[in-house]
């Protein structure tokens, strides 16, 4: 059975940084393109980046871009997203998903092999 588990999440200030991580068991990390996704309340669930399976193409929402980082290590089985100078408008549950047919590799992508269960995260003003 494949398990995707977010972890990382909390309640931060503005302009500080987190680092959420999704490991994956029950599949082999590496076969798969990864990504983040975010729901805030009230709002549809939207792309945040994604990477290949390789690591070597990422992709990244325009709100997030420069300031977030996604990243991956096969040998671990985990992704990670890196947030830095985080804002209040950053506030939703963080999603990671997996999926084995590229369809994650464009900005905006909306499905998935596999999902998680999410993470919180808050950022107060």
């Amino acid at each position: 059975q494949v398990r995707l588990a977010e972890s990382g999440g909390g309640l931060v200030q503005t302009g500080d940084s987190l680092r959420l991580s999704c490991a994956a068991s029950g599949i082999s990390f590496s076969t798969l393109d990864m990504g983040w996704f975010r729901q805030a309340p009230g709002k549809e669930r939207e792309f945040v980046a994604s990477i290949s399976q390789s690591g070597s193409i990422t992709y990244y929402a325009e709100s997030v871009k420069g300031r977030f980082t996604i990243s991956r290590d096969s040998v671990e089985n985990t992704g990670y997203l890196n947030m830095d100078s985080l804002k209040p408008e950053d506030t939703a549950v963080y999603y990671c998903a997996a999926d084995r047919h590229y369809r994650l590799r464009r900005v905006g992508s909306s499905t998935a092999d596999y999902w998680g269960q999410g993470t919180q995260v808050t950022v107060s003003s």
